[in-house]
């Protein structure tokens, strides 16, 4: 009886410091968030953006009100100095809004070259952001591209396509890939699109070329997922990329890959842009292979 009377005692302890909680949401300032590039032979194309509270009611009008507008983007390639444009693209009923060459000055207009570095500076929201990435030279390149058919027991309407690759001798080569068929005229990032060379320093090697994915759509099957379908015509955009890219879209795709899920480990986005904005500017030496699938 003694124990039971005890027991009681404590229960009613636990309950009496029972307190109501209630927890408010931190309301952040924006940050500035850029997606920024260069590749061989093209424009510079700069996306601005203000990010926006984790706990905001996502929306359309939210979305297309994020656009950083006005802003001064320069960039330079050590000899030229270029003061991109604004520009916009109706896309749904909206706007997308980029910065790209202002074609009224071709004198200083810059184009990407292997093998050059380029500074990007931007003039926003009151502060000024600063960037600087690489086009590396195409030392890591493709060999030859073919197709297989998949294993007996997937789809044979499925079709895998192989790449032979041949890595320099050197550690510190990095790449990022993009696919495109002749049904979508949009280079799409694959799932996982960066590698560095740490374990195929020097070597020649096949590999499978998972298809790229839209990651603004929901995917359709995860039994589709990597496979391209007979009667496609592949173009694979192999880029060579700087160490400060590679380390931006390896994070990044981490931290894609691992929402929703608790038992994955916390992880860092790591940028290349100053004063404590959110994104990356990036360079890519360019690399296009095509292979015709037959249905």
């Amino acid at each position: 009886m003694t124990k039971y009377i005890t027991f009681l005692l404590v229960v009613f302890a636990f309950f009496s410091c029972e307190k109501n909680i209630s927890l408010v949401p931190e309301s952040q300032e924006p940050k500035l968030v850029v997606d920024a590039q260069i590749e061989t032979g093209q424009s510079p194309v700069v996306v601005l953006t203000n990010s926006i509270n984790y706990f905001s009611e996502i929306n359309s009008s939210l979305l297309m009100g994020s656009f950083v507008r006005n802003a001064k983007v320069t960039i330079s390639d050590g000899i030229k100095t270029h003061q991109l444009k604004e520009y916009n693209i109706p896309v749904g009923g909206a706007n997308y809004f980029f910065y790209a060459n202002d074609f009224m000055n071709p004198s200083t207009a810059i184009t990407g070259e292997n093998g050059k570095q380029y500074t990007l500076t931007i003039e926003a929201n009151g502060k000024i952001y600063n960037s600087i990435t690489n086009i590396p030279l195409p030392i890591k390149k493709i060999d030859s591209i073919w197709w297989k058919k998949p294993p007996i027991d997937v789809d044979t309407t499925f079709a895998i396509v192989m790449a032979k690759i041949t890595d320099p001798r050197g550690l510190g080569n990095y790449i990022r890939y993009f696919t495109r068929n002749k049904n979508n005229n949009m280079f799409l990032p694959g799932e996982n699109s960066v590698f560095d060379d740490q374990v195929i320093d020097g070597k020649t090697y096949d590999i499978p070329i998972s298809a790229g994915i839209d990651r603004n759509r929901p995917r359709i099957s995860f039994d589709s997922s990597g496979y391209f379908y007979r009667g496609d015509t592949v173009t694979v955009k192999l880029c060579n990329i700087d160490k400060a890219s590679y380390n931006f879209w390896n994070t990044w795709e981490f931290a894609f890959q691992s929402i929703g899920n608790p038992f994955s480990s916390p992880v860092k986005v790591i940028g290349n842009i100053s004063n404590d904005a959110l994104g990356a500017f990036c360079g890519y030496s360019v690399q296009l292979k095509t292979v015709i699938i037959p249905k």
